[in-house]
């Protein structure tokens, strides 16, 4: 007689698709659950885990990155499966995981910028500040971009915690930024940076910024930088204080404060400025063979019908001499291969984490999405764990209805034997923990958290050489 789907015998299969925060949130919910029996499978492109804690956290954020022991934890469950080095689309299809799986749940993040949509935007010297982000941190997809740190101007457009942490990284000295593990080659060309001045734009005023008040203190903390506000951009508008003083958000007053305090203080002059400035949108990047200025518009708040202060132009218009340009105003989804997509919104369109068929706004039997592929990129590393634990209970409501995929083969070898037959070198779990130990010792010789590989080839060369050595050695 069949076992029931869940139990141990019959264990319900889950694949995830990503391995990032929300991934790991969407794995522990499954295994959480009392008295069912489950297999997770966790797949990702590349060989190392964890997805922007790695490749998107700061690199002189060290602690934020503690997090991923949480990971391990739930990684060291028997019941979980890590395939590192697996492509969704290239490796797998997506009829692929139809044919083993109950159940898939879409944890892919955005994994691509918003643009500007201005002229010049595509001048050289203009770049997307995740590929910046994502080249200092040794992203193997990014590890041979270059930034022409010769240029002693720079614009950073946006003001949230990425363009925080870019401007931080420009502004950083040599010596701060050796002790975190930014990525050998970014130290290298940054240690020869001659950048002096960077030039933060919002287009909205202090109190829309949506930075946190770690990231706008730790501006004022640099060894080597200035930050300089200027008194009226510092100020805020009246309808801006009236929706404050309606509606009191301590982080948005802190903020307020600490540009404030920033706007009285003297520079004491630092060899780097960080220019924040207020109100202010790009309209063009002006250059002939390259970025050579910003013209940016001066804007005013208004009251929009659905209570919020957008900004809107108005005819004040200025220029600035920059040489290089990171845009940072927001990150966007990418479309998977036979998975629905919204291309206007950049996400995998659901209800609560069901995806929908976007013809008939029916959900589509086992296929689920978590993270920010699921609601946009907002939230920190935290705000994963609930949005995940909502898609599960709805996977897990839908299992017990019986509303599940029928796979063919649904058992953890079937899938090994089919990556196996197509000469896929995946990485499991231990195998990173190997890399990881490897990386850090490389750093600790240097008196550095670690020094990460940046190449596949690499990481795939070490996991290996371990395999073949009764203990890692090193690189």
């Amino acid at each position: 007689m069949a076992h029931s789907l869940g139990t141990s015998q019959n264990p319900l299969r889950a694949a995830v698709i990503g391995s990032g925060p929300s991934a790991f949130y969407a794995a522990e919910a499954y295994l959480k659950q009392p008295d069912l029996g489950v297999e997770v499978d966790m797949f990702e492109r590349l060989p190392t885990p964890h997805g922007l804690v790695r490749g998107g956290v700061a690199p002189d954020h060290q602690k934020i990155k503690s997090v991923t022991k949480v990971f391990d934890k739930i990684a060291s469950d028997p019941r979980f499966r890590f395939y590192g080095n697996v492509e969704f689309g290239r490796d797998l299809q997506h009829a692929d995981l139809i044919a083993h799986y109950h159940q898939i749940i879409y944890a892919t993040g955005a994994q691509t910028d918003r643009r500007m949509g201005i002229p010049g935007e595509d001048l050289p010297g203009s770049h997307a500040a995740t590929e910046f982000v994502a080249w200092y941190n040794a992203h193997p997809d990014y590890r041979d971009l270059r930034f022409d740190l010769t240029q002693t101007h720079v614009a950073v457009i946006g003001n949230g915690n990425v363009a925080m942490d870019v401007a931080r990284i420009l502004a950083r000295s040599e010596a701060e930024l050796a002790e975190t593990d930014i990525a050998d080659y970014a130290l290298e060309a940054l240690r020869s940076s001659r950048v002096t001045d960077i030039y933060v734009l919002g287009r909205r005023g202090p109190a829309q910024a949506a930075f946190t008040n770690p990231e706008i203190k730790e501006l004022g903390e640099l060894a080597d930088a200035d930050v300089i506000v200027l008194p009226e951009e510092a100020a805020l508008d009246p309808l801006s204080q009236e929706m404050l003083t309606r509606e009191p958000d301590r982080t948005v007053v802190n903020n307020v404060q600490t540009l404030q305090a920033y706007a009285q203080k003297p520079p004491a002059g630092k060899r780097r400025r960080i220019h924040m400035r207020f109100l202010w949108s790009p309209v063009e990047l002006i250059g002939t063979e390259r970025v050579e200025a910003i013209k940016i518009v001066k804007n005013a708040l208004y009251l929009a019908e659905d209570g919020s202060l957008r900004p809107r132009a108005t005819d004040q218009t200025e220029i600035i001499p920059v040489g290089l340009v990171f845009r940072s105003i927001g990150y966007k989804g990418v479309a998977l291969p036979d998975v629905p997509f919204d291309s206007r919104a950049g996400v995998i369109p659901n209800q609560q984490g069901r995806i929908i068929n976007p013809a008939t706004g029916a959900p589509i039997t086992g296929e689920y999405v978590t993270g920010w592929i699921k609601r946009g990129p907002s939230g920190v590393i935290g705000t994963n764990k609930p949005d995940a634990v909502e898609s599960v209970k709805l996977a897990l409501e839908d299992a017990a209805a019986g509303r599940v995929l029928t796979p063919k083969q649904p058992q953890r070898a079937a899938i090994e034997a089919l990556l196996i037959e197509r000469g896929v070198e995946f990485i499991r779990y231990e195998d990173w923990l190997r890399l990881d130990g490897i990386e850090q010792e490389r750093g600790k010789a240097l008196g550095r958290p670690r020094l990460k590989f940046s190449r596949v080839t690499d990481m795939l060369a070490a996991v290996r050489a371990g395999k073949s050595a009764p203990e890692p050695t090193g690189d």
